[in-house]
Parts: structure tokens; C-alpha cells; sequence
């Protein structure tokens, strides 16, 4: 039988798993290890360019996870991050220190120019409408065309009812870990 949990479930799975000795880190590379895997596959005769949008929580930690792994296996990546690398807490911030590569703020105009896009913006737990600049991203990669590898639910997408308040990434592939 296959488990299907709520938002509030998984946190509490995570949680335990982490409380029983699983490092949180370890369970982002190994989401980021797997976002990475499908990312890669998906890139035109196995070369070009990956962007990663990478959000202010876990989801953007896997994010950033997923670009280094990309990066050392020669893969061109880009991030642009909703927040400075500053301002990220916890595991996602130690998940994009590991990254050597370059980094920018949100530039939509640009988002066109990537063969892959992993959507790290925001995970299952976002409780509101994508707004400002995330919405303007979304939009962006909806209209790009390119093939999209979300981690966790495409950002904007309710991870308890499935439901959209606003704007929703469009994904070719959606990565979710249990």
C-alpha cells in the first residue's frame, strides 16, 4: 500500500527521521542528488545549460544541492535565488555553501536562455499565492517551453489539496521524496 501523506504529516516524518539520527542534510543530498539525476537526463543529447531556481527554505536547499552535484559532473548551471545566500538558515544554508559555482538575483528576462529548468522555489508547505517576483518567474518558465524538473510539487501548487491560488509551475517532471 502506498502511503499518502499531508503536509503536516511529512514534516512530522521528516522530523522523526531526523530525531532517529538521519542528519537533515543528509536527506537534502540525497533529494538534490535525485532532482540532479532527472535534470540531467532531461537536457538535450546529455549537454546545455541547467537553471536552478532555488527558494529561501529546504525546497531551495535541495536546489542548490542539485546545482553542485550538476556542476561536478560537468553540467553548465546557473541559480538565481529568491534570497541572498546570507539569509538562508539551517540546512539549505549549508547546502549552498557547499556550492562554488555563481549565483544572481531573479532575472526572468533570462530564464528562456536555459535547455533544463529545476523549479526550487518553493515546496509543498507554501500556504499562499505566488506573488512579486516568484510569480513573475513562474511565468517566465511556463512560457519558455523548456523541460522543468520541480522538487517536491511544482511552486505554487498546494501540497495538501493540489489546488492553485495563482500562478503554478508547469512540470515536465516532479521529484518527491518519502
Amino acid at each position: 500500500m502506498t502511503a499518502i501523506l499531508n503536509v503536516a504529516e511529512m514534516a512530522e516524518a521528516d522530523r522523526r527521521t531526523i530525531a532517529r539520527g538521519v542528519a537533515g542534510i543528509a536527506l537534502m543530498e540525497k533529494a538534490g542528488a535525485a532532482v540532479a539525476a532527472i535534470a540531467r537526463a532531461s537536457l538535450p543529447r546529455g549537454a546545455g545549460r541547467v537553471l536552478v531556481l532555488a527558494g529561501p527554505g529546504n525546497n531551495g536547499g535541495d536546489g542548490w544541492v542539485a546545482a553542485r552535484i550538476l556542476k561536478e559532473c560537468g553540467v553548465e548551471v546557473s541559480i538565481q535565488t529568491l534570497v541572498p545566500r546570507s539569509a538562508l538558515k539551517g540546512d539549505a544554508a549549508r547546502a549552498a555553501e557547499g556550492y562554488a559555482g555563481a549565483f544572481a538575483a531573479p532575472r526572468p528576462e533570462q530564464v528562456a536562455e536555459a535547455d533544463v529548468i529545476v523549479d526550487a522555489l518553493f515546496g509543498a508547505g507554501l500556504s499562499r499565492p505566488l506573488d512579486g517576483i516568484a510569480a513573475q518567474l513562474v511565468e517566465r518558465v511556463n512560457a519558455a517551453g523548456k523541460p522543468v524538473v520541480a522538487v517536491d510539487v511544482p511552486s505554487g501548487l498546494s501540497g495538501d489539496t493540489g489546488a492553485a491560488e495563482g500562478p503554478v509551475v508547469q512540470a515536465a517532471h516532479t521529484v518527491t521524496f518519502f
